[in-house]
């Protein structure tokens, strides 16, 4: 069962973080987005193509750096060479028209917003890193400091089960923070300060879309 998403979102990149005093002098952390403007490259309906959604596109690049079917399918709406495109399940598509530029005048503040993004890779981590196991004693000739230890049982099963706590790679996956409040816009530099920590560091490709 596909999820419907009410308004469509946007996408842009993280500047970085800050702090902000309220009203009552209160310090709230933020992290200040660069958001849009986006421009619709397509329009999918139901009867085309079994469901409703908007394909949104962000950041104008050389048209060197993209493939001839990527090229294609924006010349064919004559929309100039965009490097990101992201699609968004929408409930209604009449209010939207390829070619239609989105600004971050979409969202309010006070409004709460599902941010996702890809975190920071951290590479080949131990288990310490990866999953906080204690290590072993440093003295009295133990040589088992950081090591996994046995992993297994012995006969039966026989093997590792699947899902065991080991090294690996540690981070570079897909994270949403759902439920983010909006602090700030400023719409003519399509700035846009939400409360609280987004995934990844400054300048990574994220996605908002307003929290239902």
């Amino acid at each position: 069962m596909w999820r419907i998403i009410v308004n469509v979102g946007l996408l842009g990149n993280k500047v970085g973080m800050t702090q902000i005093f309220d009203d009552a002098g209160n310090i709230i952390p933020v992290t200040i987005l660069k958001v849009g403007p986006c421009v619709v490259t397509q329009i999918k309906t139901k009867s085309t193509d079994g469901y409703n959604s908007i394909q949104v596109g962000y950041s104008n690049v050389s048209s060197k750096t993209l493939t001839q079917g990527e090229l294609g399918h924006l010349q064919k709406s004559n929309i100039q060479p965009l490097k990101y495109l992201k699609e968004f399940r929408v409930n209604k598509i009449n209010e939207f028209e390829v070619g239609q530029v989105l600004k971050v005048d979409l969202l309010s503040p006070g409004q709460l917003v599902n941010v996702k993004g890809k975190t920071i890779g951290k590479g080949f981590t131990g288990l310490q890193k990866r999953h906080n196991f204690t290590r072993g004693p440093m003295t009295h000739g133990s040589k088992n400091h950081r090591a996994p230890g046995s992993i297994g049982m012995g006969t039966t099963p026989g093997r590792v089960l699947p899902g065991k706590k080991m090294a690996g790679q540690l981070g570079n996956k897909i994270r949403t923070i759902k439920k983010l409040k909006i602090i700030q816009l400023n719409l003519e530099e399509n700035i846009l300060v939400i409360q609280g920590s987004v995934p990844g560091k400054p300048g990574n490709l994220l996605s908002i879309v307003p929290s239902e």
